[in-house]
């Protein structure tokens, strides 16, 4: 059977739907190129070992942040409201995130992630054609080297990274918390 919608029943978009993909939008923009910028700066005249530990911090930091997005979805907030009734530095941050599990989801994962992994990208093309003048070689197969190797490790991390935040969740909010805590005093 097929609920009849009755006139001024359709969902409307709230502005506040519309507020946070603008807030998003700029934080992405704003974000990239800070990171970009840092990136170009610190690979500006670096030899390829240099490049390659910028390339594992870019590739860690998304991890990192999938870790914790996955880890605000996942964590139940009872122990922190538990934590915050006793003053536990960090407990009142830790729920914060917890309300705000999908706003804090989707700037970990969408915002961060993407962002780092258009700069791993980035990097990885860097150490390719360095690569290539230090080997004197032109070949293709040192790019599908790098990128697969990039790409490798980004996924395997994140999977990795998915199944410690689902299983230590509690522990990554609160650890996550102690540490905006050192922000808020």
């Amino acid at each position: 059977m097929k609920k009849t919608k009755h006139p001024g029943e359709e969902k409307k978009k709230s502005p506040s739907q519309y507020r946070w993909a603008i807030t998003v939008f700029l934080l992405a923009v704003a974000l990239s190129a800070a990171l970009s910028l840092a990136s170009e700066s610190m690979l500006d005249g670096a030899g390829v070992a240099v490049a390659l530990l910028i390339l594992a911090l870019f590739i860690g930091l998304g991890i990192l942040f999938d870790i914790l997005g996955v880890a605000v979805t996942a964590a139940d907030a009872r122990p922190f409201h538990s934590m915050a009734a006793h003053k536990e530095p960090g407990a009142r941050e830790a729920l914060r995130l917890l309300r705000n599990a999908s706003h804090v989801s989707s700037v970990c994962n969408d915002v961060v992630g993407d962002i780092c992994g258009i700069v791993s990208g980035t990097t990885g093309a860097i150490i390719v054609v360095r690569l290539q003048n230090a080997l004197s070689v032109k070949s293709v197969l040192i790019s599908v080297a790098v990128t697969a190797l990039i790409s490798g490790l980004t996924i395997g991390g994140k999977a990795l990274g998915k199944t410690f935040a689902m299983k230590q969740s509690t522990k990554v909010v609160y650890w996550t918390g102690r540490f905006l805590h050192l922000f808020h005093r």
